[in-house]
């Protein structure tokens, strides 16, 4: 007798029970309805995106400077580490300077600011600054500055992932140096801890539709869905440019490993959706390092690609950059030269690397950039005000997708990329990570990892019994 097919109503609520990416979804939808139709109360909810996110944030720095640290020492080569380093920010800049020139060229072309004959003395350049909090982008000698750590445990707990970083390296490059014979006990407790920090952020993903929702419906609620009418031909062509780079990255992606970004895009769309919905690429830092590492990536390319990608490869907030700075102009009937615009290109790629973190610092660089031109008046930065927030979802994925192609790319550069692993992984065949034997999870389950591999000369532990998945 053939077995019963789960009636329509069955098969959905059975969906929404195991699949993260249908929950996020739904959660979406939701906080758009609600902010819809009751704004004033929407608002309020704004507390559950923060919460998920000040969670997420929690465990960002000890599990970079865990795997930063686990990966240097599997890896045994401190100048392999060294030469990662240096390939990615060659990848950063020409990716970043990329997005700024099509940035460029598209505004060029529309002109999404001509024909608003914008006063700038009617616009309230007060606006600006309670955006920003009165805030400035740090000069070049800060920003090196700032990432020198002043105490160790300080960087962790200000969450500066630069300063992670570096102390990760000096850690990593202690161990090597001393060896397993000397310090045989320190590996394995930062393996260990690892192992703790992927279960815990296993249990904030269960959070992750509850985010979702606040944050969409404070979003709806306090910004509403007719700015995106005032701003049409703006959002519309931030939007397209984005589509353009990301294609551009998946044939880039394609040239240099063979893979395929719409499959990648399948593997973490749960991700994706829990960034689009929460304005934050911060939120799914850990779980994408965890899929990057299944996907062949190995651990010191992980490790030090995509913590450094958030403060130096800034596709998505360069795209709007560049955009902006000409509608801006455009708006207040300034016709900037290409000698002016070579110089918008020139400061956004130093503005931009130090935007990371600060509020309001799209207003800041926009600012820097109006000032060093001399044109554009800098009260004409407040135009933006109303469309910023719109602008997330845009430089999320941007910012998300050119950080992941960039820790695929320098990988293979590197030689730090199992491909066949990685094909086998994006095209949905069950693979266990090399380094890290983890409990299964297929697509859609909010994944806790089991316990992982010792480095070699470390004593193996009895495995524990997996904590149960979503699914």
């Amino acid at each position: 007798m053939p077995p019963s097919v789960p009636s329509l109503p069955r098969r959905v609520a059975r969906t929404l029970r195991t699949s993260l990416f249908a929950q996020v979804l739904c959660a979406l939808v939701l906080g758009i309805v609600v902010g819809k139709l009751w704004p004033d109360t929407a608002t309020a909810f704004q507390p559950l995106g923060d919460g998920f996110t000040r969670l997420i944030k929690t465990v960002i720095s000890p599990l970079v400077f865990c795997v930063v640290v686990v990966g240097i020492a599997k890896a045994g080569d401190l100048k392999a580490f060294g030469r990662i380093g240096v390939k990615a920010l060659i990848w950063f800049e020409v990716a970043s300077t990329a997005a700024l020139v099509i940035g460029l060229v598209a505004a060029n072309v529309v002109g999404p600011g001509k024909g608003m004959n914008v006063d700038p003395s009617s616009l309230n350049a007060a606006a600006v600054d309670q955006s920003t909090g009165g805030g400035q982008l740090p000069s070049t000698t800060e920003f090196v500055l700032n990432a020198l750590p002043e105490s160790f445990v300080g960087a962790f707990a200000e969450n500066e992932l630069l300063q992670v970083l570096i102390l990760a390296c000096l850690v990593g490059a202690a161990l090597l140096h001393l060896g397993h014979t000397k310090v045989p006990k320190i590996l394995p407790a930062i393996d260990q801890a690892q192992e703790v920090i992927f279960t815990v952020v296993g249990f904030i993903m269960r959070l992750a539709p509850i985010a979702v929702f606040g944050a969409m419906a404070h979003l709806v609620g306090n910004y509403g869905l007719g700015v995106m009418k005032t701003y049409a031909k703006l959002i519309v062509l931030c939007y397209v440019a984005a589509a353009l780079f990301v294609v551009l990255l998946a044939l880039a992606l394609r040239m240099v490993t063979g893979l395929s970004l719409w499959k990648f895009l399948r593997y973490i769309r749960e991700e994706m959706l829990l960034a689009l919905g929460t304005a934050s690429t911060e939120s799914v830092m850990p779980r994408v390092m965890q899929k990057l590492r299944r996907a062949g990536a190995r651990d010191d390319a992980v490790g030090l690609v995509l913590p450094t990608g958030y403060s130096f490869n800034l596709d998505g907030a360069s795209l709007y950059l560049s955009i902006g700075t000409l509608f801006i102009a455009q708006a207040v009937g300034v016709e900037l030269s290409l000698g002016q615009q070579i110089t918008v290109v020139l400061v956004l790629m130093l503005t931009s690397k130090g935007m990371a973190g600060i509020p309001g610092s799209a207003f800041l660089a926009l600012s820097a950039t109006a000032s060093s031109l001399g044109a554009i008046p800098a009260g004409a930065v407040a135009l933006l005000l109303g469309v910023d927030r719109i602008m997330d979802s845009m430089r999320v994925v941007t910012n998300l997708l050119g950080n992941c192609v960039a820790v695929f790319a320098v990988s293979r550069w590197e030689g730090a990329l199992d491909i066949e692993r990685a094909k086998k992984t994006l095209d949905g065949e069950e693979t266990a990570a090399p380094d890290d034997e983890r409990d299964g999870g297929g697509e859609g389950d909010v994944e806790v990892p089991a316990a992982v591999t010792p480095a070699p000369g470390i004593p193996t532990q009895k495995p524990k019994e997996p904590t149960p998945e979503v699914g």
